[in-house]
């Protein structure tokens, strides 16, 4: 009977052992869950910053590509103005010089 206590008592503080392994390797999967879950926020957070920093930098770009497209334009009336002044100054010229 002794002996059978004693195997049990044995028993008993091997699984106890092993129950305390197993409680450190789930506290230290759950210590790595917890850092990766922080990485993954701030990585989460970074993401949304580019995202918004990205739709203003492309409406920077669209305000840009009009104003280039609205100084294309007058610059495009202004040379027409130019060559319309050369070939009245040239109409005017012409006369007084024969």
């Amino acid at each position: 009977h002794e002996q059978l206590l004693k195997m049990m008592e044995d028993r008993m503080m091997d699984v106890e052992q092993k129950l305390r392994l197993v409680k450190r390797l789930l506290q230290d999967k759950v210590n790595q869950l917890k850092e990766q879950l922080s990485k993954n926020t701030k990585a989460d957070a970074m993401v949304k910053d580019l995202y918004v920093e990205n739709a203003q930098l492309l409406k920077a770009l669209e305000v840009t590509e009009q104003r280039q497209k609205t100084a294309e334009r007058k610059n495009y009336l202004l040379e027409e103005k130019i060559a319309n002044l050369n070939r009245i100054v040239r109409s005017l010229a012409s006369p007084s010089f024969s």
